[in-house]
């Protein structure tokens, strides 16, 4: 029996994501690019386990948003915000499972730009996001932004998380995706490092407050 991709070669492993067999070859080089790999294909879970970082050099460093400063006293104090948004992410991620790492970053992306417009300038114009799936994604971040200056306001009278702040912990959670990304146009990884933040047991009672510090650490 030939691959079911290349049909030249001969097929070695069963691929889930075309429901059929395939070579080697075609598995590894189609991986999370063309082929749209569940998260517990067990080729998937190996390549992983041997798969190197992204190198500097592999990722835009005007993607990365370098203009902003982030100090670990930011980091210390807005630790609740930072949980929060990522909260966000993982729920947004896990109501669409369609959603890939490429489709978080733009958002994240497009709303640190918007922040950063709005520090800048005092413009509250924002960027288009190219589906609708995007648009559910910043629209559960700017629910949760929102949220938190109302729990501010409720606790001490009033709510001091400025747009600077936004934009700084947008800024992080955009590194963080990058770094945790494998870089291909259907990877995951950066979705299942958030799910792993907030397994779905937990994700109904524990709030950003009481999920510690987990998205600091790997």
């Amino acid at each position: 029996m030939s691959c079911a991709i290349c049909e030249i070669r001969k097929e070695k492993r069963f691929c889930p994501a075309v429901h059929g067999r395939i070579c080697p070859q075609c598995c590894g080089e189609q991986r999370e690019v063309t082929l749209d790999c569940p998260s517990d294909c067990p080729y998937l879970l190996q390549a992983h386990e041997h798969e190197k970082p992204r190198s500097a050099d592999q990722i835009d460093p005007a993607g990365l948003f370098l203009q902003v400063e982030l100090s670990d006293q930011f980091m210390y104090e807005k630790e609740h915000l930072l949980m929060g948004l990522t909260y966000a992410l993982a729920k947004a991620a896990r109501a669409d499972r369609s959603l890939h790492d490429q489709d978080l970053i733009a958002t994240l992306s497009m709303l640190s730009a918007s922040y950063e417009r709005r520090v800048n300038s005092g413009l509250h114009y924002e960027q288009s996001l190219t589906s609708d799936s995007q648009r559910r994604v910043a629209a559960e971040v700017e629910t949760m932004v929102k949220e938190y200056r109302e729990a501010e306001q409720k606790h001490t009278g009033y709510s001091s998380l400025r747009d600077s702040d936004v934009l700084k912990a947008l800024v992080f959670l955009v590194r963080l995706a990058n770094g945790r990304t494998s870089g291909r146009p259907k990877s995951r990884a950066f979705v299942e490092f958030l799910f792993a933040q907030f397994p779905e047991k937990e994700s109904a009672v524990v709030t950003p407050a009481e999920a510690g510090s987990r998205i600091i650490l790997p």
